[in-house]
């Protein structure tokens, strides 16, 4: 397992903050604007999008968008914010935190990757920057970190969306997901490969095996269900301690049904921590 934590983030001083948010998506639009309306003194925001125009980003949210990581450096950002994906989390989060910035990471799927949990690690010491994945859509894993020291035998996800929240997935090639009647399963497997496979959908089977027995072991269980009108999570987990079971029912971000809101609100809890402890 990665030394990779759920952890706060911390920095000694209390200087202004710049907070670079990678990915002008709907979750990093959903993250400026919190932060904005909170309108905290000392507090500055960029973002950076290669995909998107950064002058229409920049006039919609009235902050400064840069298209590329030579133009984010150059603004001197103190922490960046991923919201972009898992390509971000190895094209930015490892040359920001080589460089000392601080990171906060939403796409945890990535790190279904021993080699990228790798880089991240010695990046950010590297750097001496720290480093804080989100738990995103999902809650308890902190009964389940505390279950896996007398040892955990079986940890079990299941995930399951509206049948159109699954568009843009490996699942749209394999169903007809606007003719589902009843729940159907349409991925089964390990964690890691749900990570690979679903890295839009599935972030939080990458969150549950961090906090449990890893990707290999981790059961992972994909439905799509016309019974459901949110995204609804479930963990179960047996071990020595006893037997723990999460249900979680989570109503989809208004801008973009495949991302849960409560993934963009676990990013600002993380973010309004860090400001907590700096300003």
């Amino acid at each position: 397992m990665s030394d990779i934590k759920h952890q706060a983030l911390t920095k000694g001083a209390s200087s202004p903050e710049r907070i670079a948010i990678i990915g002008m998506g709907a979750m990093g639009r959903r993250v400026v604007r919190s932060l904005q309306e909170g309108a905290r003194e000392g507090l500055t925001l960029a973002g950076m999008d290669p995909f998107a125009d950064p002058s229409q980003v920049s006039s919609e949210l009235h902050i400064e968008v840069f298209s590329d990581l030579t133009q984010l450096l150059d603004w001197h950002p103190t922490v960046v914010v991923e919201c972009a994906g898992h390509q971000a989390v190895e094209g930015v989060v490892v040359h920001c935190l080589e460089q000392g910035i601080d990171a906060i990471v939403a796409s945890i799927g990535a790190l279904s990757s021993d080699a990228l949990r790798a880089e991240l690690n010695r990046a950010k010491d590297a750097g001496k920057a720290s480093l804080t994945v989100v738990s995103g859509a999902i809650g308890g894993l902190d009964a389940l970190q505390a279950a896996r020291l007398a040892g955990l035998d079986s940890v079990r996800y299941v995930g399951r969306k509206p049948p159109r929240a699954w568009s843009g997935t490996p699942a749209e090639q394999l169903f007809d997901l606007g003719d589902i009647k009843i729940p159907t399963e349409i991925f089964k497997g390990s964690a890691s490969e749900s990570a690979r496979r679903y890295p839009k959908n599935a972030n939080v089977t990458a969150a549950v095996a961090l906090a449990g027995i890893g990707f290999d072991n981790t059961e992972v269980s994909l439905l799509a269900d016309p019974t459901v009108n949110c995204n609804v999570h479930e963990v179960e987990a047996k071990g020595a301690f006893g037997r723990l079971s999460i249900r979680l029912e989570n109503n989809p971000l208004p801008d973009n049904p495949k991302t849960s809101w409560l993934a963009a609100l676990s990013i600002e809890e993380a973010i309004l921590r860090r400001l907590q402890q700096v300003i």
